[in-house]
């Protein structure tokens, strides 16, 4: 008979690890804002409560909008009676302790709260779990089932996405944020998202733009939703990228978007477009047959591994003259009309290479996003695709990169390459 297995608990440094790895990756402007001086822990308990008891106010805020059917600011519709009545304390019980939240009131009392109803005192983890359940992609019909068994509290979907809007007003303000001044390498790539418009669920592309500061960390610079591509999208994108701040990107690294070269350089002339190399033997290997990729793959790799522009061209010349050149020549002609985005590949050290050699770094996110996403099926809205994929993108990117593990070497490539269009935005 079968003994059970026993599985290890982990021990407190690796679940100290894994909770590390799941926190979201706060603005460095925005810790400046709240730590201007060393805090003991009590002031760190008091900032993570102080938090929580906006989530809540800002969420019944969201709940009172409903109800009154107008938000705060605008004027009420002129044939109702009921509006705001400014707000009342009340003491919540959380599993962090008490709370004291401020929450609106109504002038003729009709207001029902569903969220923390009225008389109701003990509401543990609303406060750290609201923002987490739409974060983690889960359906509206999840979250509902989720408030239900734990606060045993029915909801509205209209009211959950009230809410969430309301909980992260604050991802306009990271779409606008202002940008580093120069990036020395930023990705772009594309993912699809089902969205419905005017009736019809239609397939668009959600772009990133992945890039990677001086100090080599990541960072998204923004996220579009365009269902064709194209200069004209490109070139809104690019220059919404400069007036945000961003002067100069040294490399971009493209996987063959329609337009994108030409856009890129109409509004940063410097910068050096740069195909991706493993898409590009990606979509190689697609015109060969199943059986031949392996052997396709081994006689591709001369021309990318090549020391300098003139062995990778004597390399290509070399396949198309060889039994895969005849039998495939889809694949060299493929090479040849994106050699103009290749040859800058080969001016590079090993170093850099390393960190531009594909946009794996982008793909790794976006793989980590589809599965987010894949519950959901389809977005009433192009707002709520970008609100949630904003959401998904805060823990992705709280988890230790890396893909730019060699970014130490490659600074002194691109201080000499580049030179004061990398240092000077350095210092």
């Amino acid at each position: 008979m079968d003994m059970p297995v026993k599985h290890k608990k982990p021990s407190i440094a690796a679940q100290a690890a894994a909770r590390e790895a799941r926190l979201p990756k706060l603005p460095e402007n925005l810790l400046d804002g709240l730590v201007d001086r060393p805090m003991s822990a009590m002031e760190v308990e008091d900032l993570i409560d102080a938090f929580g008891k906006a989530v809540i106010e800002r969420a019944m805020g969201a709940e009172m909008n409903m109800h009154l059917g107008y938000h705060a600011g605008e004027d009420k519709p002129a044939e109702q009676t009921d509006e705001r009545n400014g707000v009342s304390s009340k003491t919540l019980l959380t599993k962090r302790g008490s709370m004291r939240v401020q929450l609106p009131r109504d002038r003729d009392g009709s207001f029902e709260p569903v969220l923390i109803p009225k008389h109701e005192r003990h509401f543990a983890g609303f406060d750290e779990r609201i923002i987490a359940l739409y974060a983690r992609g889960m359906s509206v019909r999840e979250i509902q089932a989720f408030l239900l068994e734990t606060y045993a509290t029915d909801v509205s979907p209209e009211l959950i996405s009230e809410v969430t809007d309301e909980v992260m007003a604050e991802t306009a303000a990271w779409q606008n944020r202002p940008l580093e001044r120069m990036y020395p390498v930023v990705f772009f790539d594309a993912l699809r998202v089902k969205i419905r418009t005017d009736g019809l669920v239609v397939n668009k592309a959600v772009y990133l733009a992945l890039g990677i500061d001086a100090n080599g960390e990541r960072d998204v610079l923004g996220l579009w939703i365009e269902q064709t591509e194209g200069a004209k999208f490109w070139l809104k994108v690019f220059n919404e990228l400069k007036n945000r701040g961003c002067q100069d990107i040294l490399i971009a690294v493209v996987d063959g978007l329609k337009g994108l070269p030409e856009a890129i350089n109409a509004v940063f002339p410097k910068t050096t477009v740069q195909t991706c190399i493993v898409h590009l033997i990606r979509n190689s290997l697609n015109y060969a047959g199943w059986k031949d990729r392996k052997q396709v793959a081994a006689a591709l790799k001369p021309i990318y591994a090549a020391a300098n522009e003139q062995q990778a061209r004597e390399a290509l010349q070399a396949f198309a003259a060889g039994p895969w050149g005849a039998r495939y020549p889809t694949i060299v002609a493929a090479w040849e009309r994106a050699w103009e985005h290749v040859v800058p590949f080969f001016v590079f050290a090993p170093d850099i290479r390393r960190v531009i050699y594909t946009t794996n770094a982008i793909e790794n996110m976006n793989r980590q996003l589809r599965k987010i996403i894949k519950n959901r099926g389809q977005f009433p809205s192009d707002e709520a695709a970008i609100k949630l994929l904003w959401l998904a993108l805060r823990n992705v990117l709280a988890k230790p990169s890396r893909s730019v593990h060699t970014w130490k070497a490659a600074m002194n490539q691109f201080a000499i390459l580049f030179g004061e269009r990398f240092t000077e935005a350095r210092d």
